[in-house]
């Protein structure tokens, strides 16, 4: 991707999440049941993925995904951060490290998209999320090829995270712009980096294998989800 390319890519991102948010923003019973939503997805993820939380090995990492990429976490903040960034990330970043930033948007923007229908798709239930419930809504929401992206990028995202923990000067460079960035405005973008930084950094003989079975489990719920089975949400670790 060029520096060209992505600059216009990311600033298209953020407005279409900008845009996506604010319908959350200006209808506060869209929002809560959106809250609901999420929550019920954490605390599912963390039965899922029990074993990493609980790994010595992998739970930092585990802990990473489930908060900052893939939780209940709100990031609205981050989408005024990131385009009060984009000038600077196109002169100093490389072109793998724009891709990466761009991954990250795309995941953030079709995650919101996916919450969104599956808030509209569980309606008054939303408040009071069962397996059948939420079975019910995942297929009439469908969008079968979103989902397949969805945890295609959370493996591409993950294996950026592994390289990035692997050089040390990557480190040593965050720590650096710590400072700049709180004075800035942007430590919440710099916190998340950070944590990324150091998540996949502490991990001995790399991120590959968290990474494989993170992404085989989500895999198998989705396409179980769609087939119309959904035993698979209520169960703990599965190898």
């Amino acid at each position: 991707m060029s520096k060209e390319a992505f600059h216009d890519l990311l600033l298209a991102e953020l407005d279409s999440s900008a845009s996506l948010r604010a319908r959350f923003a200006d209808d506060a019973s869209l929002g809560e049941r959106r809250a609901f939503l999420r929550s019920w997805q954490a605390a599912r993820l963390a039965r899922t993925h029990q074993d990493l939380l609980e790994s010595p090995r992998f739970h930092d990492a585990a802990e990473f995904f489930l908060v900052d990429l893939y939780g209940p976490k709100d990031l609205s903040r981050h989408i005024e951060e990131v385009r009060r960034m984009v000038p600077v990330m196109t002169k100093v970043l490389s072109e793998s490290g724009l891709a990466t930033v761009a991954h990250l948007m795309e995941l953030n923007i079709l995650s919101e998209s996916l919450d969104g229908a599956m808030v509209e798709a569980l309606g008054a239930d939303a408040a009071t999320i069962t397996i059948a419930t939420y079975g019910a809504a995942y297929r009439k929401v469908g969008c079968a090829e979103d989902r397949k992206r969805q945890i295609d990028l959370i493996a591409l995202l993950g294996e950026a995270l592994d390289k990035l923990g692997r050089q040390r000067f990557i480190g040593m460079a965050l720590k650096m712009m710590r400072k700049p960035a709180e004075l800035a405005g942007l430590g919440e973008l710099q916190g998340f980096l950070e944590r990324g930084y150091r998540a996949f950094g502490a991990m001995r003989g790399g991120a590959s294998e968290f990474v494989s079975i993170v992404v085989a489990r989500e895999r198998a719920i989705s396409e179980a989800l769609l087939a119309g089975d959904d035993t698979l949400l209520g169960r703990g670790p599965q190898s």
